[in-house]
């Protein structure tokens, strides 16, 4: 999709999507001969997390940071965005309720109990802290300073390298010592370009290599078909 259809079609404007690509928080697939942006539904994907997280009052600079650290969690970042969504709505409901109910009446009212955004923003400050002062967030963000947008690809692109080979072994025993070696050199990746790796840190990484789509997707383009299954079960079998 070029960036009007993208905009046509998410309501995002064009001049938003333009800056989220100067400042690296969503780049588009492709780029046309012509010099046109061009989307895919990865790029899409990613689009809506960075509104959810604009939801939770996330500045931009550090939504990008979020969703290029290899510990995001899109799962548990959708059910932060549903209990928010929730309260939102309950919140305008009890709005409406008031308003019907001076309308109807004609009276008066000094209740302003439904204008009491307290919980609501208790709740979003909260997630805020979760996602922005985890020590791996901070170890992530304390490297990611400084560095170019060239970098921060080139990074990208060695860690799907490191999947490439997991691609070359899949057809082996996730448990042999080739495979296991490709995990201790993934886990060394990680901890050297984006933060303290641990074994706990690594088992989650693993599961969301599978669950998670777009992070699937990637894995499987970077090595084939299965590769990410593959490196999931190199990583149980790493981390006990």
């Amino acid at each position: 999709m070029t960036v009007h259809e993208v905009s046509r079609r998410t309501g995002v404007s064009i001049r938003a999507l333009h800056h989220y690509d100067r400042i690296g928080i969503l780049h588009p697939a492709n780029v046309s001969a012509a010099g046109y942006r061009l989307y895919d539904d990865t790029d899409l994907e990613r689009l809506q997390c960075i509104l959810l997280f604009k939801e939770l009052e996330f500045p931009l600079k550090q939504i990008g940071a979020i969703l290029d650290s290899p510990a995001f969690d899109r799962e548990r970042a959708l059910e932060q965005q549903i209990t928010l969504l929730e309260m939102k709505k309950e919140h305008l409901e009890g709005l409406i309720a008031l308003a019907r109910g001076i309308k109807t009446t004609g009276e008066r009212s000094m209740n302003f109990t439904a204008f009491d955004t307290t919980k609501m923003d208790e709740y979003a400050k909260q997630a805020k802290e979760l996602w922005g002062n985890t020590r791996e967030y901070q170890e992530y963000e304390g490297k990611s300073e400084g560095r170019t947008k060239e970098e921060g690809l080139s990074i990208a692109a060695g860690l799907m390298a490191v999947f490439s080979e997991f691609g070359k072994e899949k057809h082996t025993d996730p448990a042999g010592s080739k495979a296991q070696e490709l995990v201790k050199k993934l886990q060394d990746y990680i901890s050297h370009n984006y933060y303290a790796c641990s074994k706990e840190i690594l088992a989650s990484l693993g599961t969301m290599y599978v669950e998670e789509s777009s992070m699937k997707r990637n894995i499987d383009e970077a090595g084939g078909e299965g590769t990410a299954e593959f490196a999931f079960q190199a990583i149980q079998a790493y981390c006990g």
